[in-house]
């Protein structure tokens, strides 16, 4: 029993709150948020007492949303103006979604009055089409004057407005074929390539994969890169990547002795005491204990070691009018390292992770010019985030 009254309770406390919150929606304006509260609070045992208040509450929020859209678009059509017709269609459209929503749960009892609860619907579909079609017009004669403009800007925007237009409107005229025109007039197109300033000749490989942006991911909507131009197309902008540096270190092999030591247990010695007196145990035996010897290895490590530090500076330009318009700077350091070792003595006094270095023996330094180009990737990645980072169109 005492389970059944805190269930009841709670359903109480939680229909309470509801209520609530759906009343400070109404009296704050937020029609929409009230009479969807209410209609969350009635999908489930509607007629009864407790849910009387969301009925009253719908009821209310309903007519003061209506009324208030309707005096919107009255509003709207007496200003004549042409940037109101997707305010008018929309909000014919919520007019008619908020009918829809309030539909299945018809119909309302207004228990201590009555009656049903009153929600005066009508048929907005004369008014959704007239305003579709009027917007749609509206938004396709826009698109074709921004389309005869010269501005990049412009054709973006047209672009945009037939997208939008082509959701709420399918196939209407040649909105698609437009589309492909806005698109590809909107487009700015970036010509990418070196420059080598050092006075070291740039591995080809490395240029081609730093220029290789298929692999980057970079292309959007509105930005294409291209490593080779393309004769039919006119560049806005221009991505240099300009080899400053370039500074190879000598092959270097330094090398370093040291001695390590350590105990290992060496079978088992009888137990003496400070006089030299076999030690034994109650019974008499002696006592055994283990038996521990100091061993010793000399160590003889070599460690190769070669660097090289590309440095560069990526510069944005301007086509248009042959301007710089930002550099970014562009470093990357690639090193090798290669740790061998011989040894004299016990190996087993090394610790264990050393032990590999034994296996290895002395290796080629890679040439200069692989150096470079392994310096490659990471200069890939550093060129990808200055780009990601830094956009042509703010």
């Amino acid at each position: 029993m005492k389970n059944i009254t805190y269930l009841l309770a709670f359903f109480v406390l939680i229909t309470s709150c509801g209520v609530k919150q759906t009343r400070e929606s109404l009296t704050s304006g937020d029609y929409d948020g009230a009479i969807q509260n209410a209609i969350d609070g009635l999908r489930n045992r509607k007629d009864a007492k407790g849910k009387q208040d969301y009925v009253y509450l719908l009821e209310e929020a309903f007519a003061k949303a209506k009324e208030r859209d309707l005096r919107n678009i009255n509003a709207w059509f007496k200003d004549a103006n042409p940037s109101n017709l997707e305010q008018i269609f929309n909000t014919y459209q919520k007019l008619n979604n908020r009918q829809e929503s309030i539909r299945p749960l018809l119909p309302l009892k207004l228990i201590k009055e009555g009656r049903n609860a009153i929600f005066p619907f009508e048929d907005y579909t004369d008014q959704i089409v007239s305003s579709k079609n009027a917007l749609s017009k509206h938004l396709y004669d826009n698109s074709k004057t921004l389309l005869a403009s010269k501005d990049k800007m412009n054709f973006r925007k047209a672009y945009d407005d037939l997208v939008y237009l082509n959701q709420i409107n399918p196939g209407y005229k040649d909105v698609a074929s437009l589309m492909n025109e806005a698109l590809l007039k909107g487009t700015d197109y970036v010509s990418v390539f070196t420059k080598n300033e050092t006075n070291m000749v740039i591995p080809v490989r490395l240029q081609n994969d730093l220029l290789d942006f298929s692999t980057f991911g970079l292309n959007d909507k509105w930005t294409v890169y291209h490593s080779n131009r393309q004769k039919d197309i006119n560049y806005d902008y221009g991505l240099i990547v300009n080899f400053r540096q370039i500074n190879i270190s000598p092959e270097q092999v330094k090398e370093k002795e040291f001695i390590k030591e350590k105990q290992i247990k060496d079978g088992v010695k009888t137990l003496l005491d400070s006089n030299g007196n076999v030690v034994k145990d109650s019974l008499g035996n002696p006592i055994k204990v283990d038996n521990f010897k100091t061993i010793r290895v000399n160590i003889y490590e070599f460690k190769q070691f070669k660097s090289t530090q590309v440095t560069a500076k990526v510069d944005y330009i301007d086509f248009r009018n042959n301007q710089l318009i930002e550099t970014f700077p562009l470093a990357s350091e690639y090193i090798f390292e290669h740790t061998y070792a011989t040894y004299n003595g016990d190996k087993r006094a090394c610790d264990d992770s050393y032990l590999t270095y034994f296996d290895k023996r002395s290796v080629p330094f890679p040439s200069n010019e692989q150096m470079v180009y392994d310096s490659g990737e990471d200069l890939k990645a550093k060129l990808k985030n200055i780009i990601v980072r830094n956009k042509f169109r703010r």
